[in-house]
């Protein structure tokens, strides 16, 4: 057996499994944060949900574009990252804008 050995199909469905999760979790925060807002009408809760959903969407995308569109898996993730970056940046500008 080779040390290199990691085990390909196991580890694509274990990631498979994880993203998953992290759409539904991500998504029922992003649901609840935009649910807030529309209760209390409060701009940052915008932004909030708004940023929950960017960073959802990021963490999702580059496996999804890699299997689904075929697109480099490096230009996937650089996607990702951008999106993951864009939302936290919003996350953090709700959380100083009141």
């Amino acid at each position: 057996m080779s040390p290199y050995n990691t085990g390909g199909a196991e580890i694509a469905l274990a990631l498979a499994v994880v993203k998953t999760l992290v759409l539904i979790v991500g998504g029922i925060i992003t649901y609840f944060a935009f649910k807030a807002y529309r209760r209390t009408r409060q701009r940052a809760l915008g932004y909030l949900s708004f940023g929950f959903g960017l960073v959802t969407l990021g963490f999702v995308l580059a496996g999804m574009l890699y299997e689904v569109l075929s697109v480099h898996l490096m230009t996937g993730v650089l996607l990702e990252s951008l999106l993951v970056l864009a939302g936290f940046l919003v996350i953090a500008y709700s959380l100083y804008v009141q």
